[in-house]
């Protein structure tokens, strides 16, 4: 059985922010590739909504790596998994709130 995606504000907000920055900085090709691997990341998620690294700091809370710069957060709730936000992992682990203090 496949989960229902349902994706917050704030994660859509972050992802047209970084889609805009790459066409700009990097053209419209490659922002349509992260686009595409965003996509592909969460159809296997609704599929397989238990493969993503639990995190340390909240119980409910998961993620899984977009690509080595990007990770993306998610919860399962029933049978729906939240697309909670998403971070770059280059930035201070500090100002992550989903990682150990």
């Amino acid at each position: 059985m496949a989960y229902k995606i349902i994706v917050k504000k704030k994660f859509t907000a972050k992802l047209i922010k970084l889609l805009f920055y790459l066409e700009a900085e990097w053209g419209k090709t490659v922002a349509n590739r992260f686009e595409n691997k965003v996509e592909r990341r969460l159809d296997n998620l609704s599929k397989h909504p238990f493969i993503g690294a639990e995190s340390a700091y909240f119980k409910n809370v998961r993620s899984i790596l977009i690509t080595k710069h990007n990770r993306l957060y998610y919860r399962i709730k029933e049978t729906t998994i939240e697309v909670i936000n998403m971070y770059d992992t280059r930035m201070n682990p500090k100002k992550n709130p989903y990682k150990k203090k």
